[in-house]
């Protein structure tokens, strides 16, 4: 059983995810149906909302080692509330434009990050380390609940009560969520000698490099994260014109993707009771592989039902790979640095997501599909070789926890 504490926290990080998916859904839609935006304004915003995870995940890890992670999370929550409440004052009056969902778009996205990286630090602290499994799959299993529901709530609440209802629906559930974090009962932590920012940033990272199971983790999420954007690059263009879907035809290949996840959140602590804990990491990065293969394959058999099997297998297998390698980075790394080591790895997972759209872009102009599809079969296949010749394959349980 979970602290009420902890419970709390699974409780919060449902509502705010459901926030952030809500508001990440409905801001394009607004954009278009309001303000006539095209695909470069919709581009500069979608820019923009990702800027706080290469900008803020160092300086909020930072925090999350130095102050109160729950008071971190509350400021950042009320900052995501504030400004979707303003944008549904915007929209009511009829002053919406792309600059201002703009701004707010990154004050939201800035809840996001801190409970990125303030969360996996406050859960060793609430769980035992026999329990970190399991609760990192609470976390992602609300996650991906949200990440499956959202854009569709946003959508049906578009089109049957206007765009305000999808802001205040967002701005009540971050509200609520602000509510349940400052129920936590945070343990108190040892106050830390004063340290320039740099070098206590330059420690973070320096463990990551030093360490032979941190090291190829961080590796594999750019392999992973690079081929997912350049297949995010050509799945649309291909869907629609190889394969022959409709708009509702891709949505539901996408969706496809959020019914994986939840279903990977939900057996993830059973794979990782049932399998040694090396094993049990290596199945997203080879359930990637199988899945970028199934949609190499809709090359030779165009049917949309491969696709959305191939978005379904990448569901499952990367969330088991999230909370795997989350629960390894919590236990292998000093309590005082996981918001350190936890925003490192988000800074580099995020600056390879313009690389992997950059080159799928590139790839898609200048060749046929299919070599597009193969490559991201090949960079996925990398992936799975970082991971499977590192120390990580060899891991027949958790390291014990090190100490602060």
């Amino acid at each position: 059983m979970f602290s009420a504490s902890f419970r709390r926290l699974a409780w919060s990080n449902l509502l705010a995810q459901s926030a952030e998916q809500l508001s990440l859904a409905a801001v394009p839609i607004v954009a278009v149906l309001l303000l006539q935006a095209g695909p470069g304004e919709i581009g500069l915003l979608a820019s923009i909302q990702s800027l706080p995870f290469l900008i803020l995940s160092m300086p909020l890890g930072l925090l999350a080692d130095r102050t109160s992670r729950k008071r971190l999370m509350v400021l950042a929550e009320s900052l995501r509330a504030l400004a979707l409440l303003a944008l549904f004052g915007l929209v009511v009056l009829e002053q919406a434009s792309i600059a201002a969902l703009a701004v707010i778009g990154f004050l939201a996205a800035v809840g996001t990050v801190a409970f990125s990286v303030a969360a996996p630090s406050l859960v060793p602290a609430l769980v035992p380390v026999e329990g970190l499994a399991r609760a990192n799959g609470r976390l992602e299993l609300a996650r991906s609940s949200a990440f499956a529901a959202g854009p569709a709530l946003a959508g049906a609440l578009i089109a049957w009560t206007g765009a305000s209802v999808a802001f205040v629906l967002s701005g009540m559930l971050s509200v609520a969520a602000v509510l349940l974090l400052r129920g936590i009962l945070e343990p108190v932590r040892a106050a830390m000698p004063p340290r320039h920012p740099l070098l206590e940033l330059k420690d973070g990272a320096q463990w990551v490099w030093r360490s032979d199971l941190l090291r190829p983790i961080m590796f594999t999420s750019i392999a992973w994260n690079i081929s997912w954007f350049m297949l995010q690059a050509a799945y649309v263009p291909y869907a629609i014109h190889d394969l022959g879907l409709d708009a509702g035809g891709v949505g539901i290949t996408l969706a496809c993707y959020g019914v994986g996840m939840i279903l990977g959140s939900l057996i993830a602590p059973r794979v990782v009771s049932a399998l040694p804990f090396g094993q049990a990491v290596l199945i997203g990065p080879y359930f990637s592989v199988l899945a970028a293969t199934t949609m190499a394959l809709s090359l030779y058999w165009p049917e949309g039902w491969v696709a959305a099997l191939s978005y379904f297998f990448f569901g499952v297998g990367p969330i088991i790979w999230t909370i795997t390698s989350t629960t390894l980075r919590q236990t292998v790394t000093p309590r005082s640095m996981i918001g350190r080591v936890t925003s490192i790895n988000i800074v580099v997972s995020s600056g390879a997501r313009p690389l992997g759209a950059a080159l799928g872009g590139v790839v898609g102009v200048s060749f046929p599909v299919s070599v597009s599809l193969w490559m991201v079969v090949a960079g996925f296949g990398v992936q799975a070789l970082l991971i499977t010749a590192s120390k990580v394959r060899t891991l027949q349980h958790l390291p014990n926890p090190l100490p602060d």
